[in-house]
């Protein structure tokens, strides 16, 4: 009780100070408006945080972890028949907002550490897609997207990965829960541009038709964005073979970043093109095929390069765990080729130039809900075409992938 009867003395004292205070005009006074003000912004900012909310925020998260080890890796600096035992992770965070309008907003954060054993060979095309040794958090994406209905067009706008929208693949195109090799996560003959400014233009011609158009900045600096562009269009057609879901595309692209000719060092500010197909098909409910063919001008080199490829092919299939009574889980295989452009051979006839070979299969076992276990392994044959300073013996990759989802 005495403790109450204090705190009501002191109450009692401190409300008739603060009554002087406001008589007298105290500077006390003018921080209790102050902190009033700032009460009032608060909760206007309160009421219209919409913004923030868990029903309009969608929050997507994953990490990837992967170890590797490797034989007869080829490198420049390794040893004869020396094997490497390499790790990486990568982790990405994905938030996008759906407006009322039509239109959507994301924000793709991401970083990692490690190149696995990539920086130990020599190959055409690598063996971890996922690989990213780059430790601090940067924007890897950042787009505006909006929806016409009436013409059933879509304009993205942004820091876009071109990815996204050029030669994908429903069983072929996801290196943290599919094919970790390089050539089956995306055509090697297509030169891509990297994430950077630019804009694609999506159009729903038909139920069964699609088509995109992406144009980039192409060396991906937001310098003179128009003077080198990577332009890319695609149509997509669904045809339901066999009453089963279809996806058969049809791919053009252009890179106006500057090559050289092979066999004529002084044409240096070439531009370079090429084609390809990427087809999906189910073929029954718990099987799925897929097919890639690309093709590029065999004639020049992206500036820096050391070698250019003018073809490659890569085929696989994947079946789903529920043929075997394990909901969730799934095994793929596929194998490949990449030619080397013939110019490229010409340009130094000591050259081999073989077509390099790729092999992979992956088990995906998915222990919970949030956590799945992949055993990949690859086989390269031909690696860089024979023509690896080291060696050119079969390399063979052994992997472990943890994917992690929350």
């Amino acid at each position: 009780m005495k403790f109450y009867k204090k705190g009501g003395i002191f109450l009692l004292i401190y409300l008739l100070s603060c009554s002087f205070c406001f008589a007298q005009g105290d500077p006390l006074n003018e921080k209790i408006l102050e902190l009033e003000e700032r009460v009032r912004a608060l909760e206007s900012k309160t009421k219209n945080a919409s913004l923030f909310n868990k029903e309009d925020i969608e929050l997507e998260g994953g990490a990837t972890f992967i170890l590797q080890t490797t034989n007869n890796a080829n490198g420049d600096n390794q040893s004869p028949e020396e094997d490497v035992t390499d790790g990486s992770f990568s982790v990405d965070l994905i938030l996008s907002k759906e407006f009322n309008d039509y239109a959507k907003g994301l924000i793709h954060l991401e970083a990692g550490q490690g190149q696995g054993v990539e920086d130990e060979l020599k190959v055409f095309s690598n063996v971890n897609r996922d690989a990213d040794n780059d430790e601090n958090v940067r924007l890897t994406e950042i787009w505006y997207e909006y929806y016409l209905n009436s013409l059933a067009l879509t304009i993205t706008m942004g820091k876009l990965d071109p990815t996204a929208f050029i030669d994908n693949n429903e069983y072929a195109n996801d290196e943290t829960t599919q094919f970790l090799g390089r050539i089956f996560r995306n055509s090697p003959v297509i030169e891509f541009a990297d994430n950077s400014g630019g804009f694609r233009i999506g159009l729903e011609l038909s139920k069964s038709i699609d088509s995109e158009l992406v144009v980039l900045d192409a060396d991906a600096d937001w310098e003179d964005a128009v003077d080198g562009l990577f332009i890319a269009t695609q149509f997509t057609l669904k045809p339901e073979f066999l009453s089963r879901a279809a996806n058969y595309r049809l791919i053009g692209w252009f890179n106006d970043q500057n090559h050289t000719k092979w066999l004529d060092s002084t044409k240096d500010k070439e531009p370079t093109y090429g084609f390809g197909i990427s087809l999906d098909q189910e073929l029954a409910q718990n099987l799925g095929a897929f097919v890639r063919f690309g093709w590029q001008n065999p004639d020049v080199y992206l500036n820096g390069s050391d070698f250019s490829l003018e073809q490659s092919y890569s085929l696989g299939l994947e079946l789903k765990g529920m043929l075997w009574g394990r909901e969730g889980d799934k095994l793929a295989m596929a194998i490949g080729e990449i030619k080397p452009s013939d110019d490229y051979k010409k340009a130094d006839n000591a050259r081999n130039a073989k077509r390099e070979g790729h092999f992979e299969c992956y088990y995906n076992y998915k222990l919970n809900e949030h956590l799945t276990l992949s055993p990949d392994l690859q086989i390269i044959w031909n690696p860089y075409g024979k023509d690896a300073s080291v060696e050119d013996e079969t390399i063979i990759v052994f992997g472990l992938r943890g994917q992690l989802e929350f």
